[in-house]
């Protein structure tokens, strides 16, 4: 009995199927097609009048944190015409490996097969096959690569320019598309240079139906390109407002800039308000269509002056009545999209809009802004070699908003042009006003990559209200771990999302904390140095000298130092931001270790007492008590136990014991 593939079926969360869809209709000129009404989404794509590849939504629930993970070995494919295939391949940056398959016997003369072997989106591989007569081996200079270079788009915001310069370019578009097509009013919070800006940006020049700048994209062929709409983007990114009054003039000035690019009359009325229902209300009517709405940054005057409540709560009420406006106006708007930092709760800054969607914890958008796993390996290819796949990845991937994690793109693209792992993204902003922030409430610093919220938590942020966790989330210290159901409340465990952001903010926590930097410098480097000498003598001064390059000025004017959380603090903070693998309250049989330290096979277990008087050695002696050292006899060369105890009364440390187990 012949038998031939009927059909293939991936099943996965919408966003990623989104990807699937746009990879195939692509790589094999595939069409999508009539679906029955099954109850979950999906599509069929066609070849012919075949319906090949089935795909439906299998919700966010399924998604794998191994972006490997599949069921399928591979998918094979028969196709014709190998050398446009490559160049295909070539042009969709998508790198591949191709094979020449030994002939058989009942092969024709002087013809030959040929596989080319990739990955898409999936993770799934991919196999692609072609039967080539008259077969004449190419050169290798001949065979079109995919490891071509491009320019990398560091700090570029305007999708035009990426296109026009052949800059790399993540295709968002069949996310755009999605988020059009479901709704009309949408809000989308995304930490600093993120890529929000190029978002709307994007979003804008689909709008205003610039087609030719779209080709090659998932949105090309789903778009109506006679039907341009009218936008009205306003951004809030430059600083420099130092009050309300400053603030009224900058609306003003962004509104009449709007109308010279519209072409429409600005109007008279100075009050800001007013002024934005008006441009909205002539622009519909010149134009005989619905506006646009993009608002960047829409929280940035706020944020410049969040230091001073009173000036922040100006701010805030200011735009409050501006963006009232756009619920006002509804009949003459199509489409609204507002971006920015933070998540001000509802009551405080969009009391009027109750229409607003929220995007910023969603799985179907969760890769709106930001690089995959699998855009990197596909997108960025050429960029790879020489670079350790996995260091990438622990540098800077692991933001996530309950969809697949992402790389924070200017960490990921400056380390592709500088070719070293640094702290590019925390670098190009010091979080000053957070890390004061963490100092005066006392924040137990081991715990901050582990803290716990709830929803409200999350999307309750304001100027005189601001929980530790949402500011650490919204500004991108802190990301979502896990999500859990309980009780019929959603809680959220956060972690740090990556070595970057980890090490840099404790860095600059001990800035804060210490009065000279270069001794700052000095000690994390001897820190690491010291224990890849496996020397402890030498640590028990170095540990001394953490604590003394704290002036007593500091401990005088802050009340920090007076609980006992702060000394295991510092000395978490040294090693952490030395670049150390650390584990806080390592659970074992017997209890929780205070701290533990692995490096070259080698395991530290730290225990730390604070004591009024003398040293009393409980220290050391709780981890043997509590035989904290069998829980890493079996796979560590080496185990050392070190107890410290810290006094109150000279902020030092009074006992530092050790010994191997």
């Amino acid at each position: 009995m012949p038998v031939s593939l009927h059909h293939l079926h991936f099943s996965a969360p919408l966003d990623l199927l989104l990807l699937v869809k746009a990879f195939y209709t692509q790589l094999l000129d595939l069409q999508e097609g009539p679906r029955p009404a099954f109850k979950n989404p999906g599509f069929w794509l066609y070849a012919g009048s075949h319906p090949l590849i089935h795909m439906s939504d299998a919700g966010a629930s399924c998604r794998s944190t191994d972006a490997s993970a599949t069921t399928i070995g591979h998918v094979a494919f028969a196709c014709s015409d190998i050398t446009a295939m490559q160049a295909k391949l070539a042009a969709m940056l998508i790198p591949f490996e191709r094979k020449n398959v030994p002939a058989l016997a009942s092969d024709a003369p002087n013809t030959q097969q040929i596989q080319l072997f990739l990955t898409d989106p999936l993770g799934n591989k991919v196999e692609l096959n072609f039967v080539e007569p008259n077969f004449v081996e190419m050169k290798a200079a001949e065979v079109p690569s995919a490891q071509v270079r491009r320019k990398l788009p560091i700090g570029i915001q305007t999708f035009a320019e990426i296109i026009a310069q052949e800059c790399y370019y993540v295709d968002k578009t069949a996310q755009i598309a999605k988020l059009i097509a479901d709704g009309k009013y949408y809000f989308l919070s995304r930490p600093r240079r993120f890529g929000k800006s190029l978002l709307l940006d994007t979003i804008k020049e689909l709008f205003s139906c610039n087609a030719d700048l779209f080709r090659g994209l998932f949105i090309h062929e789903r778009w109506d390109w006679t039907r341009p709409s009218p936008v009205i983007r306003i951004s809030f990114n430059n600083g420099g407002l130092l009050d309300r009054k400053s603030l009224e003039v900058r609306m003003l000035s962004l509104l009449q800039s709007c109308c010279a690019d519209l072409a429409v009359a600005f109007p008279e009325t100075q009050d800001p308000v007013q002024n934005f229902s008006e441009v909205i209300r002539l622009t519909a009517r010149q134009y005989k269509q619905r506006v646009v709405i993009l608002i960047d940054e829409y929280d940035k005057p706020i944020l410049d002056q969040i230091h001073d409540s009173a000036i922040a709560l100006a701010m805030r009420e200011c735009l409050k009545g501006f963006y009232s406006v756009i619920k006002g106006s509804d009949e003459h708007i199509s489409f609204a999209l507002i971006t920015g930092v933070s998540k001000f709760s509802k009551v405080s800054l969009f009391s009027g809009l109750n229409n607003l969607r929220d995007i910023t914890v969603s799985a179907d958008f969760a890769t709106i802004c930001g690089y995959t796993d699998a855009d990197i390996d596909r997108v960025f290819a050429p960029e790879l070699p020489g670079l350790d796949r996995q260091e990438i990845k622990r540098w800077y991937n692991g933001y996530n908003w309950l969809g697949t994690s992402v790389y924070n793109p200017h960490g990921v693209l400056s380390l592709f042009s500088e070719r070293k792992y640094r702290s590019w993204w925390f670098e190009s902003a010091t979080p000053t006003f957070l890390i004061k922030l963490l100092t005066e409430r006392q924040a137990w610093l081991p715990q901050l990559g582990n803290l716990t919220a709830d929803t409200d938590m999350l999307s309750n942020f304001d100027v005189d209200a601001i929980p530790t966790t949402a500011l650490m989330f919204q500004t991108g210290y802190l990301t979502i771990d896990e999500e859990v159901l309980i009780g019929g409340n959603y809680y959220y465990r956060m972690r740090f999302p990556n070595r970057e952001v980890e090490q840099s903010l404790y860095g600059s926590i001990l800035r804060l904390w210490t009065a000279d930097s270069m001794k700052d410098v000095e000690n994390k480097q001897a820190l690491y140095l010291l224990l890849e000498q496996n020397n402890l003598a030498g640590l028990k001064d170095l540990v001394h000298a953490f604590f003394s390059s704290i002036p007593h000025q500091w401990f005088v004017k802050n009340s920090i130092a007076q609980y006992e959380g702060y000394y295991a603090s510092v000395f978490y903070a040294y090693f952490v931001a030395a670049g150390l693998s650390v584990i806080v309250e390592d659970a074992t049989n017997f209890g929780r270790i205070d701290m533990t330290v692995k490096l070259l096979g080698r395991v530290y277990l730290f225990e730390f007492k604070v004591v009024a008087g003398d040293s009393e050695g409980k220290a050391l002696q709780q981890i043997k008590d509590k035989q904290y050292a069998d829980k890493y006899r079996a796979d560590a060369q080496e185990i050392y136990l070190i107890g410290i105890e810290f006094s109150k009364l000279t902020r030092n440390v009074l006992g530092f014991e050790f010994e191997s187990a």
